[in-house]
């Protein structure tokens, strides 16, 4: 029981900071460029349970994470006005990236515990290193994944907001669809493989060398590579 406790938690409390910090950045950055949407929903806030869906926040990242090694997660989506922002093509940019950057932050601010911790001091230091190790998965990966340039994510919005328009407007309208064809690219094709003999794992594809870059990257910049 006291195994399972510590690896849960260890587990599920990056996971929960990665993803409601991620939200919380982008209702906060809003609010400072014009939008008080969220704000007023009580949405800018660093308290997880204003943001936290129960399954996709908690449920599906543990399941991911112990069953596949990759942690994928969702939390309540913060409300976001686009045409109150002071400037709202450009404006939505900065709201965007607001996201990803927290989430880098997190990971870099998780590898400089990592270095700081002994495990051998202890069950307290073992947990923050355990967890130190999610933490960095978590947000390097909700970073990679969140900048794949297909509306709804964060990168389709940047590239919608710095695309020409000859461009950003096609690629606009995908927004309605961009959830289907992410489901389908990274869950749907990968079953269909199995079934042919086909390795068609979109999700290592596109994140793995992105992710195991950024994690070089990281641990080159806080010394623990």
């Amino acid at each position: 029981m006291e195994e399972w406790i510590f690896r849960v938690t260890a587990v599920a409390l990056p996971a929960i900071i990665a993803i409601t910090l991620h939200e919380a950045a982008h209702g906060f950055v809003a609010w400072r460029l014009g939008d008080d949407t969220a704000y007023r929903l009580g949405r800018v806030t660093f308290n997880p349970l204003r943001h936290i869906d129960p399954f996709g926040t908690v449920l599906l990242p543990a399941l991911m994470y112990f069953t596949t090694g990759f942690v994928f997660g969702w939390a309540k989506p913060v409300p976001v006005n686009f045409g109150r922002l002071h400037h709202p093509r450009r404006d939505m940019v900065w709201v965007a990236l607001a996201g990803p950057g927290t989430n880098f932050l997190l990971a870099v601010v998780s590898a400089v515990l990592w270095g700081l911790v002994d495990p051998q001091n202890g069950i307290v230091e073992a947990w923050l290193r355990a967890a130190s190790e999610v933490s960095i998965l978590v947000n390097v990966i909700l970073m990679v994944f969140n900048l794949i340039p297909l509306p709804p994510l964060d990168g389709g919005r940047v590239a919608v907001g710095v695309l020409p328009n000859a461009l950003a407007f096609p690629l606009a309208r995908l927004e309605r669809f961009g959830m289907l064809i992410l489901l389908g690219a990274f869950f749907l094709l990968p079953m269909l493989g199995r079934e042919f003999g086909y390795d068609l794992n979109v999700m290592t594809w596109v994140l793995g060398p992105p992710v195991d870059a950024v994690i070089e990257f990281i641990q080159i910049l806080t010394g623990n590579g």
